[in-house]
């Protein structure tokens, strides 16, 4: 699925982490030194921040943004200038990092190239579930509502850069799942809509 670096993500992160500018880092850094994994693990880091409440709907922006351009096929994701440039505490990426690599670590010993795909097709496809699920991210107005659609693109994101078929295909039945109820839910409100309307 993602041919030319067969390095767990665990490592890559890790890697990562150590070569990091002191002070300050961009993303225009950051994409540079993930090359090939960039949108894998892009994805699976907003995929970590977007479960906290009250980022999570610029992550899941994020998010949309990134997706959809792997649906056109881009190598590694673009952002504008003025974004890409911009300094970020490494701070904050160390911490991520530092929690992210030993669970990532323990996840990898069940979490591994099997079941191969199609890079390009399955590039695509992914970028369409996590365009999905960032909309429901993004615009569902309950509490808590951020959690489990973020989940599900962490695991999707995580299928993606391990090459793991097996588990991204338990990641898109989950998305049938939460898209399912999203729907049922949708449709609940709207004829609570109706019979409200209707004793006016």
């Amino acid at each position: 699925m993602n041919p030319g670096d067969p390095r767990p993500a665990s490592i890559v992160l890790q890697r990562l982490h150590d070569e990091a500018p002191t002070d300050h880092f961009t993303l225009a850094w950051l994409m540079g030194s993930l090359h090939k994994r960039s949108f894998g693990i892009i994805m699976l880091l907003l995929a970590v921040v977007a479960m906290a409440p009250g980022v999570s709907i610029v992550a899941g922006l994020v998010l949309m943004i990134s997706a959809f351009q792997m649906i056109v096929g881009r190598p590694a994701p673009v952002f504008p200038r003025r974004i890409a440039a911009r300094p970020l505490p490494t701070q904050r990426l160390a911490a991520l990092v530092q929690r992210a690599v030993p669970v990532l670590r323990y996840l990898e010993k069940v979490v591994y190239p099997r079941w191969p795909t199609p890079h390009e097709a399955t590039k695509r496809l992914v970028g369409a579930v996590v365009v999905i699920l960032s909309v429901i991210l993004v615009f569902t107005p309950i509490p808590l509502s951020n959690v489990v659609p973020a989940l599900v693109i962490a695991v999707i994101s995580l299928a993606y850069v391990e090459e793991d078929g097996l588990l991204l295909s338990i990641g898109l039945l989950a998305t049938a799942v939460v898209l399912t109820v999203e729907l049922v839910a949708v449709w609940e409100i709207v004829l609570g809509a109706r019979w409200i309307i209707g004793l006016w």
